[in-house]
């Protein structure tokens, strides 16, 4: 059978928390042997694993389609309520085509979480409409506003809100046409081919993927019942077993959608306008400012020669006078070539920087470590009091914090007490501009035991047998159920003896490493020279994190 060209436009992963069940690069790989030209990532409401996914898919010869999935407010996004018929938010499938687009995703997916945040994080009209360049629309699933208001039999709603999103988007907004089993579905279809006709927009076919295979539709039903505290046995429980939302191939696509060609052949014109190259490893230090008629680097040598004579006096003490002039040459010749590299590789204004929270924490009297790691071995370092150790003393090198030969961001590792932390990032933000400074977001993953005890919840299995199990997984860092089983003679037995026991450990098998939610780091700050979501997405929990 010849094989049919298609380009999966709506995919969730796992950065979709507790709902997408696709692994990054297993996602990537799958595509690429299932010989999809391109594929899109457009997980739920935030963007965290764009970059991830770009790198991933161009490393499996799939071009990488950057999107998400948005919620947009019915009205204002700062409206913390629903409209009058109860929705406080749809959908809607932003994709980007080029560098414009994906920076106005930034844009919305940072708006959507810092304003627009009620019980999800949300756009509105508004917003959308002002970043809108460079991006593609789809109208998205049965929640999108246009599927949902005629659901709900509001045909003159629904034309009104396609009408809408045509006007903002021209020729870049399609109506999606999904085949997923449900009876809603397929009126929905028929609905949206009418708008079509009516309106003069596009049909497009997607699947909503949410997992790789076919054969995970039940290990997806359980990660849906963790995500919503309930069990798989629960009447009242959030049920997609019908639905087959996994990643089909380009010729299950075409026979489900043999009666729309055009909107198959619209998925691959989509992918062909998606043309996004993202410049990675590029450096965006903040200008630290310096006095009238300085340069940084001007700045740093001052700073840099104040602090090695204060050292050296320490230094030199502990030498006889016959020695101290040797000494002290062989210390100047060693910061002469330190301040060389530093200034020729461009990290003077970075050393500044580090400098200054490091005397403002130590003046304020917050405690801060004496420095570990490579940067140890920077005289420069010791001479700023960025360290606290004397290189040349310990016989520690300069080249393995920074050499010309291996261009690098330098690496120094600060400590400061966790009790006035705040206080350093406080002083951090008003210096270079609140809308500069962000700390780094972390995510959570189902490790071994964690995921046995969500799925042993989700199956409904009791504590007590649950938690024997869980138990017997050995306290490796980082060790993964299978090693435990292939190490835990007891494990092997209980999962021959009994089913229930086997299956907890194949789902949660499946399930481990998936993203579970997304927190904040506890001390990695972020500083840009200019906005910061002009360069990537931001995060801001339900709490304010």
């Amino acid at each position: 059978m010849k094989h049919v060209d298609f380009v999966h436009l709506h995919v969730h992963t796992s950065y979709s928390f507790l709902d997408g069940a696709c692994r990054v690069k297993d996602l990537a790989d799958l595509a690429a042997k299932m010989r999809f030209p391109a594929l899109a990532i457009t997980d739920h409401g935030g963007m965290f694993g764009a970059i991830d996914f770009y790198q991933k898919a161009l490393k499996a010869g799939v071009k990488p389609i950057i999107g998400a999935e948005f919620y947009i407010a019915p009205g204002d996004r700062t409206e913390r309520q629903a409209d009058e018929s109860g929705e406080t938010s749809y959908h809607i499938v932003l994709l980007a085509r080029n560098m414009a687009g994906y920076r106005n995703l930034l844009k919305l997916s940072s708006t959507a979480f810092r304003d627009g945040f009620y019980y999800r994080p949300r756009i509105d009209r508004e917003v959308l409409r002002q970043h809108r360049d460079g991006l593609i629309a789809l109208s998205a699933c049965l929640k999108g506003e246009v599927a949902r208001r005629m659901v709900k039999g509001d045909e003159k709603g629904a034309m009104e809100a396609a009408s809408w999103y045509r006007d903002v988007f021209d020729d870049s907004y399609y109506l999606e046409i999904q085949h997923n089993g449900l009876e809603e579905q397929v009126k929905v279809n028929e609905a949206m081919v009418r708008v079509s006709e009516e309106l003069g927009i596009p049909l497009v076919a997607t699947n909503d993927v949410h997992y790789l295979r076919k054969d995970d539709q039940r290990m997806h039903e359980v990660l849906l019942c963790i995500q919503t505290g309930k069990t798989i046995n629960d009447e009242d429980r959030m049920r997609m077993d019908s639905m087959e939302l996994y990643l089909k191939s380009a010729d299950e696509m075409a026979a489900q959608f043999s009666q729309y060609p055009e909107a198959l052949g619209n998925a691959l014109e989509i992918a062909e306008r998606c043309n996004l190259e993202i410049p990675l490893g590029q450096t965006k230090l903040p200008r630290f400012p310096v006095p009238d008629n300085m340069t940084a680097e001007s700045y740093l040598y001052e700073r840099v020669r104040e602090g090695f004579e204060r050292r050296m006096e320490s230094v030199l003490a502990g030498f006889e006078e016959e020695e101290r002039e040797q000494v002290r040459d062989s210390y100047q010749d060693r910061l002469g070539r330190e301040m060389d590299t530093i200034t020729k590789m461009g990290f003077a204004g970075y050393f500044l920087i580090v400098w200054d929270f490091i005397r403002f924490a130590r003046e304020k009297g917050i405690p801060v470590g004496p420095g570990r790691g490579s940067a140890a071995g920077s005289l420069v370092a010791y001479s700023l009091a960025i360290t606290d150790i004397d290189p040349i003393r310990y016989g520690l090198l300069f080249e393995r914090f920074l050499n010309p030969e291996r261009v690098s961001m330098p690496d120094i590792d600060v400590d400061f007490c966790m009790d006035r932390r705040d206080e350093v990032i406080r002083y951090v933000s008003d210096k270079y501009g609140e809308d500069n400074v962000a700390q780094i977001i972390t995510f959570g993953t189902m490790a071994a035991r964690g995921a046995i005890r969500d799925v042993g919840r989700a199956l409904d299995m009791s504590y007590a047998d649950v938690d024997r199990i869980a138990k017997l997984i050995p306290e490796v860092l980082g060790i993964t159920i299978k090693q435990a089983i292939e190490q835990e003679s007891r494990l092997r037995d209980l999962m021959k003896k009994d089913r229930k026991v086997a299956d907890l450990l194949e789902l949660a098998q499946k399930m481990e490493g998936l993203h579970r939610h997304a927190s904040t780091h506890a001390a990695g700050v972020v500083i840009s020279s200019d906005r910061l979501d002009e360069h990537v997405p931001l995060y801001r929990g339900n709490k304010g994190e």
